[in-house]
């Protein structure tokens, strides 16, 4: 096709994009799972790493890593996810305070970018392009190829939750851990707002240190928040980590009642959602709509944000887990194309919601969407410096309102590697066929 033809092209991961990013209206959609060769290839030494494809799955990547000992540093909570869809957006979870984001932990790429090119990009070799392509949502180039960095695996994981019922304390808590040298390698939090038999639920997985005081704990009608902790250990060392556990967790003030712990192995511990997972599809749950918001809010508004949206906004937590938790802004490259906000600490937050199909009450995806535009005008209202995270907008001037000052370089990576706007345009940042300069 010639330079003033109409195609439009999207890479689609394992299908994860939460408001049709990945499709491409009359154009080609490709599927980057069907790109899963060579074979992933670990490289052993003091620097180790793996050379893998972009449409290769986080969790295939943690199994073949884990046959030599090795495993990537930076995760997402949900595994089943390709390297490619991850990596143009960020990759975050609890280990990001201290490793940063899986943007932040792959030392090379290879891309084919709007105009054809397929090339080979790292920090010495195409670094604009190395640097625009990680957080880049899609527009400059697809991510065929990817070299990730490894460490050394853990065997087990000692997995802890614990509950507060003020935020503040929970907050400072979170912040103290984050921050410390000697911690935990894992730290998120969760909202629970009006939840019946919380700790019940949590038997399955958890055993509770005080089974008595925890059997007596009401969880009704309150709103709590749930610090969940992790510490890598091999079994040889189960004595000193059981050790490091109990002097980290004596320096907390969560509700004493509620510590649960639980011993499992790191792949049980990283592929936890899927679980869940597999419990929903059983029951027809997952294949719903999940009109997801993921927003980072800077430290010094954090409290304000909590007190409007966990205190009014919203009523419960039952359509999805709410996650709350501090990531350092130093962990993160500020030359990637990720916007991030204005603070050296900020907070994820994410309402990982699921609507349920014809529904009309509090679970249908009306009002999940509705709840979502409330958070939002409230965030905008009281000019919180929030960010999106996964950002859907679907017009160039709140893109621009998005990037900020950093606009002007994504429009000029835009118009070096991608001049026709030929690339996921589902994302509706850029129009094809209309000058971007």
């Amino acid at each position: 096709m010639g330079p003033g033809s109409e195609l439009t092209v999207a890479a689609r991961g394992h299908g994860h994009s939460l408001q049709g990013q990945a499709q491409a209206h009359r154009g080609v959609v490709i599927n980057m799972e069907s790109f899963r060769g060579p074979e992933m290839k670990v490289h052993h030494g003091k620097n180790p790493y793996v050379d893998v494809s972009g449409g290769e799955l986080w969790i295939n990547i943690l199994r073949e890593s884990l046959k030599y000992g090795l495993a990537p540093k930076s995760w997402t909570d949900y595994l089943h996810l390709t390297v490619g869809g991850t990596l143009s957006n960020a990759g975050i979870s609890g280990q990001a305070f201290r490793h940063g984001p899986q943007i932040s932990n792959v030392h090379q790429l290879e891309v084919v970018t709007g105009k054809g090119d397929v090339l080979n990009c790292s920090e010495k070799q195409n670094a604009d392009l190395f640097h625009g392509v990680l957080g880049g949502l899609g527009q400059f180039g697809i991510i065929t190829r990817a070299r990730i960095s490894l460490e050394p695996a853990p065997k087990m994981v000692k997995w802890i939750r614990v509950l507060y019922s003020d935020f503040s304390t929970f907050a400072r808590d979170q912040e103290h851990l984050t921050s410390a040298e000697n911690t935990f390698d894992y730290i998120e939090g969760f909202v629970i707002i009006n939840r019946t038999g919380l700790l019940n639920n949590w038997r399955s997985f958890f055993n509770p240190q005080d089974p008595v005081q925890a059997s007596q704990f009401e969880s009704d009608g309150r709103t709590l928040f749930c610090l969940e902790l992790a510490k890598n250990f091999n079994p040889d060392k189960i004595d000193m980590i059981n050790r490091e556990i109990e002097n980290l967790l004596s320096q907390l003030s969560y509700i004493s009642s509620t510590l649960f712990m639980s011993e499992v192995s790191y792949i049980e511990f990283l592929d936890r959602v899927h679980v869940s997972e597999v419990k929903l599809r059983s029951k027809g749950l997952w294949e719903v709509p999940h009109p997801w918001l993921n927003l980072l809010v800077p430290r010094s508004k954090i409290h304000n944000f909590a007190q409007e949206v966990f205190g009014n906004i919203l009523t419960d937590t039952s359509n999805g887990p709410i996650l709350v938790y501090p990531v350092n802004k130093s962990k993160w490259d500020n030359r990637t194309s990720v916007v991030l906000p204005d603070e050296d600490v900020f907070y994820l937050v994410a309402f990982l919601s699921s609507a349920v199909p014809s529904s009309t009450g509090t679970d249908s995806l009306e009002h999940i969407l509705t709840q979502n535009k409330r958070i939002l005008d409230f965030c905008a209202a009281a000019d919180l410096g929030v960010k999106q995270y996964l950002p859907h907008y679907t017009t160039q001037k709140e893109w621009r309102a998005h990037f900020g000052p950093r606009w002007e370089i994504f429009m000029q990576r835009k118009s070096a590697y991608d001049p026709l706007a030929i690339l996921a345009p589902g994302q509706k940042i850029f129009q094809k066929a209309i000058s971007i300069l």
